[in-house]
């Protein structure tokens, strides 16, 4: 059976990492967060003070410095992120990350080289990302392509209930206003901003369960599947003859 590339892209908080997590578990494909990238790189200059003015200009200095690896947690049986040998992870997530990664995943230099390292993870197919620019710039051409959205107070409430899960107590509000100023950074920015493929089928999880959110994907990653398929088995019949 071909293996596909599947870009999942949409807001923060409509439910992209969870879902894409599943599909690929499903599919028995290889998940990979690309936000966490950024996420991880973002602590990474807040640990070493870096400015987020000052990172362009120290990026050449900063990357070789920077190891950024995905590692299978037994306890949790999923992919964790590390950073220079150390779980990373819960830490990406915390709200002072938050509030900084739109700012430094806007600088274009990051952009293009963290683009570079997604894309060196896709070249053997079976991979299921997701993002704010995996459909448009990361694999332009990926097989099947999503593009989530919901309503802000949905996500700002799941959002909370992910910080409560790691002992985080943050207002609703403050989590509302985060969003909205990360939504105004992303579609806004001038590197890859966040927007719609043109092929990308577009799922609002507003008003439907997780289950039912991935059946959607799972469904029409099947049906590429079986395209493909049928595609290249109808070309290898054609070739069949005409060497006949």
């Amino acid at each position: 059976m071909k293996k596909i590339i599947i870009a999942i892209d949409g807001f923060s908080g409509c439910g992209k990492s969870t879902t894409a997590k599943k599909v690929a578990q499903e599919l028995q494909y290889t998940y990979v967060d690309s936000g966490a990238m950024y996420r991880t790189l973002t602590l990474y200059c807040i640990q070493n003070q870096i400015n987020v003015q000052d990172i362009a200009s120290q990026l050449e200095t900063i990357l070789p410095q920077i190891d950024i690896k995905f590692v299978y947690n037994e306890v949790t049986q999923k992919n964790h992120i590390w950073l220079n040998d150390k779980d990373v992870e819960n830490e990406i997530r915390k709200m002072y990350v938050s509030d900084k990664v739109s700012q430094v995943s806007a600088i274009p230099q990051v952009r293009k080289a963290l683009v570079k390292m997604q894309q060196k993870l896709g070249e053997r197919k079976g991979i299921v990302m997701d993002g704010r620019d995996i459909g448009t710039t990361v694999f332009p051409h990926a097989d099947l392509k999503i593009f989530m959205n919901a309503d802000i107070l949905v996500r700002a409430e799941r959002r909370q209930k992910e910080l409560l899960a790691q002992n985080q107590i943050v207002e609703l509000q403050d989590i509302i206003k985060n969003l909205q100023e990360r939504d105004l950074q992303d579609t806004t920015r001038q590197e890859s901003p966040l927007r719609k493929a043109e092929d990308a089928y577009y799922l609002d999880t507003t008003h439907i369960s997780f289950e039912q959110q991935v059946d959607f994907i799972l469904q029409l990653a099947q049906q590429k599947i079986a395209q493909i398929n049928a595609t290249d088995k109808e070309n290898e019949n054609t070739e069949k003859l005409l060497h006949s």
